[in-house]
């Protein structure tokens, strides 16, 4: 039977005895014969009956080996009680535990299985970021039986290739990272997530200490991910970028109500953020605080594969935001990036500062950036500065505003000078 003639076919849902309430098991098969190798398990989720079937039918057809539940409640329950399963097919919308809710559930023990989401709705963002977050794919409703079909066979490949790669590695006695495991990766970024906070540490002028602004630093309590270095590493490892820009920026944007009224906030940007989309929109958690907000560009070496940085970073100042150039010093990508940012800041790199009161070296690039900085009406940031004798140096040669360990380690809350 083909998946598209098993849509239209008319079944009960029978449940047989030791099976939850709810789920179906496998069809019966003739007792007069050895039933055949399947190609594989796949547990199928969904709380519409009539879905359940047509899809519960066609891959049995397509000689998979079924199990169905009406919710993630009963999905779960499955999944961590009996044999293993190779697939998972999952609606979204559903009572008791969602699809997605599920997804997570499964990533806890289990990194490798593929799931593949079905939608109601092309819009349905839960789906996407299900997506995002180790769902192998989404569909929409009607489904496309056929297209499900090799999906389910793709994904048996892949999961089959996991398996095998994750035996090899520990048969050669390789562990942790260097496996390249990416499910143990990924859950401990999940971690790291949750447990995220926001440091603030305060900006200065020179001649007074008084705090003109604070830049806001990533910290999680997360045991593995407390380097902020490494949770970005992990980020860019998993491709999710995006969800931790996101993430920052939201949680940046639930503390500035706290924030001193004519402090401005510094936000790092990584350039994938420079892509988002939603940074661009008035639906962006920064978006209500524009006007004192200064977005601070990093990792400049990757700029150039941004092709419409300039239209982007007009975009941002036309929305109220200030930008600023960070680490200056520390190998910035060329003149024409700087010319396409336009600063309004940019943040000389601690490198640079430190020992600038010992080191002739250092303060004279010091002095001619500052002096370059004037000349073209950008202000400067001194980063890192830790001693009174690298405070009075730079505040010397006309840099008005400094930040560093000499006035204040970043904290939670908005600490003073």
């Amino acid at each position: 039977m083909s998946l598209h003639a098993a849509a239209s076919a008319e079944r009960h849902d029978t449940p047989v005895a030791g099976t939850p309430a709810g789920t179906e098991a496998p069809a019966h098969r003739p007792s007069v014969a050895p039933a055949p190798k399947t190609r594989g398990r796949v547990l199928v989720v969904d709380d519409e009956p009539s879905t359940r079937r047509a899809i519960r039918m066609g891959v049995e057809a397509s000689g998979y080996e079924v199990e169905t539940a009406y919710d993630g409640t009963t999905a779960l329950k499955l999944f961590t009680s009996g044999r293993p399963f190779d697939v998972v097919v999952s609606d979204v919308s559903m009572p008791n535990m969602d699809g997605v809710d599920l997804l997570r559930e499964i990533r806890r023990t289990d990194y490798d299985i593929p799931v593949i989401l079905v939608t109601g709705s092309p819009d349905d963002r839960c789906a996407r970021d299900a997506v995002e977050n180790g769902a192998l794919m989404y569909l929409v409703k009607p489904l496309d039986f056929r297209l499900l079909d090799q999906l389910i066979a793709h994904a048996m490949q892949l999961h089959r290739l996991a398996r095998i790669k994750r035996i090899a590695w520990e048969h050669l006695g390789v562990t942790g990272d260097r496996i390249g495991d990416r499910g143990a990766l990924d859950g401990r970024f999940r971690a790291a997530l949750e447990k995220l906070w926001i440091a603030f540490q305060p900006i200065v002028r020179w001649h007074d200490q008084s705090v003109v602004g604070y830049e806001a630093l990533v910290r999680s309590d997360e045991e593995t991910m407390r380097d902020p270095g490494s949770l970005i590493a992990a980020a860019e490892r998993l491709g999710k970028t995006t969800l931790l820009g996101r993430t920052i920026r939201s949680r940046i944007a639930e503390s500035i109500p706290n924030a001193p009224g004519d402090a401005m906030i510094f936000v790092n940007l990584h350039p994938e953020d420079l892509r988002d989309e939603l940074l661009l929109s008035d639906a962006d958690p920064l978006r209500p605080f524009a006007e004192r907000i200064v977005l601070e560009i990093t990792e400049r070496e990757a700029l150039d594969r941004i092709d419409d940085l300039s239209r982007r970073i007009d975009r941002l100042r036309f929305m109220g935001y200030r930008i600023a150039v960070d680490d200056l010093g520390a190998g910035y990508a060329g003149l024409n990036s700087f010319a396409q940012l336009k600063p309004w800041v940019v943040k000389i790199d601690m490198a640079l500062v430190r020992g600038i009161d010992t080191d002739p070296v250092r303060y004279n690039i010091v002095r001619a950036v500052l002096s370059l900085c004037q000349e073209i009406g950008v202000q400067v940031i001194g980063e890192g500065v830790e001693t009174e004798a690298e405070r009075q140096t730079l505040g010397s040669l006309g840099c008005e505003l400094q930040q560093g360990y000499k006035y204040a380690r970043p904290a939670r809350g908005f600490a003073t000078a």
